[in-house]
């Protein structure tokens, strides 16, 4: 089964992810980018969603420390934003993320856009 890592430090966008991608994925919530940072050392996962605002590090730090290193440098990211900024998203491609999902986001449309990219990444039989 495919792993997610959920990151957010707003509890009610880590369930509501949980609660939609739970019956597909295995998925890990973390309320904060240095959590993923612990756990990326024991589990890889398949995605990573990741809030931009948090404290202590936010969204682009914790993607430019996850495409320095070569062991997480492919890992896809997906930003969760609460904002549609041009800029902030300019900025997010030129670090790498895969894309951009916007908070509030509803169950079935975070599981689209999951089974979107990890099903862009398997290869055809």
């Amino acid at each position: 089964m495919k792993k997610i890592f959920v990151v957010d430090d707003n509890l009610t966008n880590l369930l509501t992810a949980k609660n939609a991608l739970t019956d597909h994925y295995q998925v890990f919530t973390m309320s904060s980018a240095m959590k993923m940072i612990e756990l990326i050392k024991k589990v890889t996962p398949d995605l990573i969603l990741l809030d931009i605002k948090m404290p202590e590090m936010d969204g682009f730090k914790a993607l430019a420390y996850l495409k320095s290193d070569s062991s997480y440098s492919d890992i896809p990211v997906i930003f969760l934003t609460g904002t549609t900024d041009a800029v902030l998203e300019a900025r997010g491609f030129e670090l790498g993320v895969t894309g951009f999902i916007t908070k509030p986001f509803s169950p079935p449309a975070l599981l689209d856009s999951i089974k979107a990219r990890l099903d862009a990444d398997e290869p055809v039989q």
